[in-house]
């Protein structure tokens, strides 16, 4: 058997509340020897517009609808109370309804709306004193109008404060959904140059077996054809998130896993790529995974723009004292037969470098004793 939550438990206190405050208008209604039409009127429209249940709720019944009707209806009854029989009763339960109704119009109304239905509310709520002209001195009259501006006031400056509560975390979720899709961007920006440099190095080299070495070209075309696809399948996810932010989990990030399908993608008939994992398990902290593989993929691509001349790559990862260690090191002269405009702008580590300082971690990039290029991370695998 459940039990009710908080939010179910609070609402059924406020809905007793409001029967128990407008049972006694009708009481105070019967005791009058008033008519119990009008009053039973007004508190039954305020009451529908106000616990209407939101999922049956129709959508032509708006905010501003919700708000102002009520407020007109007891307005109408204060004036055929002063205009045909001079007096007429009113309640705590009216009032509330009433006070509720103002809660919502600032809330929960678009801005402009909001200004003319609170001001609807509060004046239904103000001129109900008028209802007992004939016996309310002016003092009475004043003291009330002053107790209602007060309530009135609590009322709307804790809803205006909800209303901006509610402003400002719609701002923070969509400033929040602008990062992550300028995050996703550029995950695709990383997977599709990768691949893209690899299908160029690739068809370079077919071009020169095409006359010297025609039948070994089936398995670089097969490679060409591999990295094609695989950037098509990167595109189509990363489109497909930023179609719709909430499959968070399409997401194209990478792993420990993704690294050794880098190394055996990178591979080719010139160069040697070699990936010693060191004991590292694949339970690591998924950010630590994500960015370890940011670091291959960048520093692979890196490779192939600028050391196309490398005959061997090392990728080694490792733990070192409760940090996970990540290197590519080549043997390269800097040679490289790529066109100009494909060497990329020179962006690729300062971005990598903000992605893993992020992380409490470090990232070196330099030449190696010799000749030769590594690129280095160093992520901690617990918060320092």
């Amino acid at each position: 058997m459940k039990s009710a939550s908080p939010r179910g438990c609070a609402r059924g206190a406020v809905v007793g509340a409001l029967l128990a405050l407008c049972s006694v208008d009708v009481t105070v209604t019967l005791d009058g020897g008033y008519g119990v039409g009008r009053p039973a009127a007004v508190l039954a429209v305020g009451l529908t517009a106000l616990l209407w249940p939101a999922a049956r709720r129709p959508d032509r019944l708006t905010p501003q609808l919700r708000t102002a009707v009520p407020a007109l209806v007891s307005l109408l009854y204060t004036a055929s109370a002063l205009s045909v029989d001079r007096g007429a009763p009113f309640g705590p339960g009216e009032v509330a309804v009433l006070l509720c109704l103002l809660f919502v119009a600032v809330r929960h109304c678009p801005p402009r709306w909001a200004v003319v239905c609170g001001l609807l509310d509060l004046a239904a709520v103000l001129a109900q004193p008028a209802r007992y002209s004939r016996q309310l001195t002016s003092g009475q009259a004043t003291g009330y109008v002053l107790v209602g501006l007060v309530l009135a006031g609590l009322v709307a400056s804790l809803a205006a404060y909800l209303r901006s509560l509610d402003y400002r975390r719609t701002v923070t979720v969509a400033e929040t959904r602008r990062e992550e899709r300028l995050a996703i961007a550029a995950d695709l920006h990383d997977f599709v140059a990768h691949h893209v440099t690899g299908i160029l190095v690739q068809t370079q080299v077919a071009r020169m077996m095409a006359t010297t070495q025609p039948e070994d070209l089936d398995p670089v075309l097969a490679g060409i054809e591999g990295a094609a696809t695989e950037a098509l399948a990167s595109m189509r996810r990363t489109v497909g998130v930023l179609r719709d932010a909430d499959e968070a989990d399409r997401r194209p990030v990478g792993d420990l896993a993704g690294i050794e399908d880098l190394v055996e993608r990178f591979g080719g008939p010139v160069q040697k790529v070699t990936l010693d994992r060191g004991g590292v398990p694949d339970d690591l902290p998924h950010e630590v995974q994500a960015a370890a593989f940011r670091v291959v993929q960048e520093a692979l691509t890196n490779v192939r723009r600028h050391a196309a001349d490398a005959t061997e790559v090392t990728v080694r990862l490792g733990l070192d004292g409760g940090r996970l260690t990540v290197s590519v090191a080549d043997d390269g002269r800097g040679g490289s037969p790529l066109p100009d405009a494909a060497h990329g702008g020179g962006f690729g580590l300062v971005g990598l470098k903000e992605r893993v300082t992020a992380l409490g971690g470090e990232l070196t990039a330099g030449p190696r004793a010799g000749h030769g290029w590594e690129t280095r991370a160093a992520f901690p695998l617990s918060a320092e």
